[in-house]
């Protein structure tokens, strides 16, 4: 048996697939490439057909265009090795992102190994990108991960790697109106399993406008915060205790709305402004920070923008004796 097995779904892919195909093939390692045709109309599954009659790694899978989840879950599946390693037809692979993924899935608390990346593209990437990429880049524990797992998706997708028990026993990808990544990620997370990134730069992550990240509804803003709030809501009820927003903005205010409209109790706001301190949003009070019960009263949501805030808010939550995911979890 072959120990990874790395899923490259593709459509259309004909202009990058070249590259993409021999990027991970330069990488000395036994692994098996199930390239999955997801209804290409191009001249990609040639270019598959051509690397698979030179390099005996190569398997083709092919299915009728029914999207990349569809694609994913056919290659785990089809998948003959110990591991699942991901590459998307359009990013360029860096060794040995394959051989120290799998080393670092030896350690069985992880259910979830990335590395970091850098941008490529034909325009100039926006900064937005470049910041979210950087902040990715910063998040490699697994305790770091656990802080920050309902702030934003802390891996890039096409750089997962997992054990192939655990992705089946997870129940694969799931498709439905939120990002599928981000949703196996929490999925890990909530598990019980621990998220790495290695810190070295395993992949040239390909960024063009008009990519089906900034266009399909499934990637918005809105269906990631609706995806958060789906997996922290059994963590809210685990904790068993009065839920507090800080942070009684733009921010706090639609992360709260998104919970009271899953019926969830929210029994104040907390805030440092003292302009909105005495007042009420959606019927609850906002308190002063100052005013915060005990550890152990109350289980405070942090929703807030910027991740300077967070920081000191953090730091303001431990040192009154909170436990970060125990009593308190950041989301944005």
């Amino acid at each position: 048996m072959r120990r990874a097995s790395i899923l490259l779904p593709f459509r259309n892919a004909g202009r990058t697939l070249a590259e993409a195909f021999d990027s991970i093939l330069a990488e000395d390692e036994d692994f098996e490439l199930l390239a999955i045709d997801d209804g290409s109309s191009d001249d990609g599954p040639a270019i598959a057909a051509a690397r698979r009659d030179a390099d005996p790694r190569v398997r083709i899978l092919r299915t009728e265009a029914h999207g990349l989840v569809s694609a994913l879950n056919l290659g785990v599946s089809e998948a003959r090795s110990e591991f699942v390693v991901r590459m998307d037809g359009d990013d360029v692979h860096h060794a040995p992102r394959i051989a120290l993924s799998c080393d670092a899935l030896a350690d069985r608390s992880l259910g979830l190994v990335g590395t970091r990346v850098r941008v490529l593209g034909d325009a100039t990437p926006g900064e937005g990108l470049l910041r979210y990429v950087a902040w990715q880049a910063s998040v490699l524990e697994p305790d770091e991960h656990a802080r920050e797992i309902f702030v934003e998706s802390p891996v890039c997708h096409p750089t997962f790697a997992m054990r192939t028990e655990v992705l089946r026993e997870l129940g694969g990808y799931r498709d439905g109106p939120f990002p599928e990544d981000y949703d196996l990620a929490l999925r890990v997370h909530r598990a019980g399993l621990g998220i790495r990134k290695l810190p070295f730069v395993g992949l040239s992550w390909r960024h063009a406008d008009g990519r089906l990240t900034f266009r399909d509804p499934r990637y918005s803003v809105g269906a990631f915060r609706e995806l958060k709030i789906t997996h922290l809501i059994p963590i809210l009820a685990e904790a068993g205790r009065p839920i507090a927003i800080w942070g009684a903005g733009r921010d706090g205010r639609r992360f709260a709305r998104a919970l009271i409209a899953r019926g969830v109790a929210i029994d104040r706001f907390i805030d440092i402004d003292p302009k909105k301190i005495g007042r009420t949003a959606f019927d609850r009070p906002i308190v002063s920070h100052l005013d915060l019960p005990a550890p152990g009263a109350t289980f405070v949501v942090v929703s807030v923008g910027t991740s300077g805030a967070r920081g000191l808010i953090r730091a303001e939550l431990v040192a009154r004796g909170y436990r970060e995911l125990l009593d308190f979890r950041c989301v944005a």
